[in-house]
């Protein structure tokens, strides 16, 4: 029924979270080996039961301040449907060049055909040519799909479906796309920049970050291109509900693997503070930032700036860096690797992040933030602390899930915030 759909809003990084999109790690994690595991886009292997108890520590956390989504009962309704089914099946047996299975794959029950898209589809070998290919998937696993930020994005109204870096993750946006179209859950206007016919049109979720109503922060790396950022740009101007409309643009690196999305050196924590990763964020170095104003839909200035934070300031938000892995070079380095500056808040001033960044933790502590383990949190322990005055992190366990290259804000997609007052 249309009113139960859930209107998709979201104008912020922090307001208060009403719902939230997850995918929680399975069979598709396991169904990889060393030899495939760069093609997969992690640095190791995973276990995948540590991985599901640490990851049921975040679902836990959010699913008692939040109404929790899941991605596979939602792919389910849409497979349900025939005409949808079709569409999407079609779609990506085009894409990863596989038409000869889609008769096998219409086949299917919806609950196996989810799980056959998101694990894995095992290749035929009946030829001499399938034999010599070596390839025991004809449809990938999805490997980093636990990422939910990635492959669509949530942008005021819109569900922006991104068109991604890397060929083995696109089926993640096809069936993002689906879903926000044809679950039957979701409310929204819809932006696909796979079908915009530019390949230089690239964006992940991890990239965009909503500082405000009228201000979007985005990343400028090996993931989001600026065609990317130029296509964002172009759609959402016109779906601007404010007359001036803000976008930060910062550069990353190229290398190491851990700088691949802005969300890993820079998070908002509070309407005033922030998470960085010092050397990149607030020292002088050759990234550039770029501050590009629109005025009433019409691009009228675009200029470089001197870091996020002087850019945000003129802008009325002052926000106080908070420095990942704290004043030691060596431990800013190496939380920031294990997703030390990847926080996800669920309110202002309430943020989920790794138990294993204790240099970063200790930052938070000395900023007002105090530390609850998740486990507290879920049994009803510190509530007081957590829904009270005082800011706070909620701390996960992150032996495995880090291995992904991702922290809590990655495995996280916001449908819908409550308004932030400043």
């Amino acid at each position: 029924m249309e009113n139960d759909r859930l209107k998709i809003n979201v104008q912020s990084e922090i307001g208060k979270l009403d719902a939230v999109l997850l995918h929680r790690p399975g069979a598709e994690v396991e169904n990889m080996t060393p030899m495939n595991v760069q093609r997969a886009l992690y640095s190791d292997i995973l276990n995948l039961s540590i991985a599901q108890n640490e990851y049921e520590q975040m679902s836990g956390v959010l699913s008692k301040v939040a109404k929790v989504h899941e991605v596979r009962s939602l792919l389910v309704k849409v497979l349900d449907q025939p005409g949808p089914r079709e569409d999407l099946i079609r779609r990506i047996c085009e894409t990863e060049d596989v038409m000869s299975y889609m008769d096998q794959l219409l086949d299917m029950k919806s609950a196996e055909l989810a799980s056959v898209l998101i694990e894995g589809l095992p290749a035929r070998i009946n030829t001499l040519t399938s034999y010599f290919r070596n390839e025991y998937y004809a449809l990938y696993p999805l490997y980093n799909f636990y990422f939910t930020r990635d492959a669509a994005v949530t942008i005021g109204n819109n569900a922006l479906v991104c068109n991604m870096a890397n060929k083995v993750r696109m089926r993640e946006s096809f069936i993002m796309d689906a879903i926000y179209r044809s679950s039957g859950a979701f409310e929204c206007d819809v932006i696909d920049a796979n079908l915009s016919g530019n390949r230089q049109v690239i964006m992940e979720g991890g990239d965009i970050i909503i500082a405000r109503e009228d201000i979007l922060i985005i990343g400028n790396g090996v993931r989001t291109t600026p065609q990317g950022i130029d296509f964002m740009i172009e759609r959402l101007r016109g779906n601007c509900t404010v007359g001036r409309y803000n976008v930060i643009v910062q550069q990353l690196p190229s290398e190491p693997e851990s700088f691949i999305h802005l969300d890993m050196v820079f998070t908002l924590l509070d309407r005033d503070k922030c998470m960085v990763f010092k050397p990149l964020i607030t020292q002088a170095n050759q990234y550039q930032t770029v501050h590009i104003t629109i005025d009433d839909g019409i691009v009228t200035s675009i200029r470089p700036v001197s870091s996020i934070l002087s850019a945000l300031k003129k802008l009325g938000m002052e926000l106080r860096p908070i420095v990942c892995g704290g004043a030691d070079e060596w431990d800013q380095e190496r939380e920031q690797w294990h997703s030390g500056a990847n926080f996800f808040a669920f309110a202002p001033g309430k943020v989920i992040s790794y138990a294993r960044n204790i240099h970063t933790l200790e930052e938070l502590s000395k900023n007002g933030f105090n530390v609850v383990k998740a486990s507290d949190f879920i049994a009803g322990k510190g509530d007081g602390t957590v829904y009270g005055e005082s800011p706070c992190v909620v701390t996960i366990d992150g032996s495995e899930l880090p291995r992904g290259g991702g922290g809590a804000r990655c495995m996280t997609m916001p449908l819908s915030r409550q308004e932030v007052i400043y």
